[in-house]
Parts: structure tokens; sequence; C-alpha cells
């Protein structure tokens, strides 16, 4: 991509690139939350099982970003299902039509993540552009862990704005829930 140095060359693909792919992507995550392993819910076992699970979704995709073959980060998301059971956790009240879908409505961004070596050089914000830029959804919503600052302050940077706390599972941690238009003056409604 323009711009970066070293410029990333990006790779969007599905499930069958998550299979092939599945041993560099589990070495971006121990890389990406090394200090977090320990932690049974952040576990790279069960960071795959999630995985498995959203490549199996509708509307799923993947993007990586490699510097002469080497897989820096990436992003992946899938399209919410009619009746979605990603908002079940809320733990702050919000207007029902917010989180009603449709199975049409929401990309969920489900991961974002670069090596530590490769931060802030601008490599997450071309994964996350590449990864909503085709979506047909009307939105994007996703999770992210309030004490992440950095995190945090880029996405509300890029558009996102935090519409509660949720709790995805209860062994999971407390995250903010943000959601981001997408594109509204292309988007039928």
């Amino acid at each position: 991509m323009t711009g970066l140095h070293p410029p990333l060359e990006i790779e969007v693909g599905g499930r069958s690139a998550t299979a092939r792919d599945k041993a560099d992507l589990i070495d971006v995550y121990r890389d990406a939350y090394e200090d977090k392993l320990s932690d049974p819910f952040l576990s790279d076992q069960r960071h795959w099982e999630r995985i498995e699970g959203y490549a199996s979704a509708k509307g799923y995709a993947l993007v990586e970003g490699r510097i002469t073959g080497y897989l820096v980060g990436y992003a992946l998301g899938y399209r919410l299902p009619e009746n979605a059971t990603w908002w079940k956790g809320l733990t702050t009240p919000v207007d029902p039509s917010l989180i009603a879908e449709d199975g049409t409505r929401t990309f969920a961004v489900t991961y974002m993540m670069v090596r530590q070596k490769y931060r802030r050089r601008g490599y997450a914000k071309v994964l996350h552009d590449q990864l909503l830029e085709a979506r047909p959804e009307r939105r994007a919503a996703l999770l992210v862990n309030p004490s992440n600052v950095a995190a945090r302050t880029a996405y509300e940077t890029w558009g996102w704005r935090k519409i509660g706390e949720l709790q995805p599972f209860a062994d999971a941690p407390v995250y903010d829930a943000m959601l981001k238009d997408l594109a509204p003056a292309l988007k039928p409604r």
C-alpha cells in the first residue's frame, strides 16, 4: 500500500485462506497478545476455536497484511445473522432498534491485530479499511477492551462510536461495544 514503509502487501480471503494460513494467524495472535495468553479466554486455542466459528459464518472475510511474504497483521469478521446473539451480553441498556439484526445490516469485526514490532506505522488502519471498504452491510460492529486506550482512540478517530458495554461470554472481559456507519450514501436502506 502506498505511503507505508515498508509497504504492506494485502491479501483478501475467506475460509480457505484462513485454514491455509492457520499457523501464521496463530503466530501473529501469540505475538500481539503475548502478555495475555495465560488467561484461558485469551489462549491461542480458544482464539482459534472462535476464528473457526467466524469462518463458517455467512459474509466471512479475512484481510492479511504481509511484508515480503511475512504476515505482520490481519483483520477478520462476518455478517451478523438475523436475530444474532452478538448483542446478548450487553450490560448497559440501549434502544432495542439499535441491536435488531436482520441478517444484512451489520458486519462484525471480530479481530484486528498487528505484531508488536509493526505497530504505530499505519498498518492497522490499512487492514481496517481493506476489511470494510467493499462490505455490503450498512454498518460495522466491534468490541474493544476499554483499557486498550491506543486501539479505542484509533477506532474513535476512524469513525467508530461507543454504544455500551458488552461481555460476550461468561469468562470474557467486559468490552466497549462500538458501531461505525459504512458509506451510508452507497448502501441501500
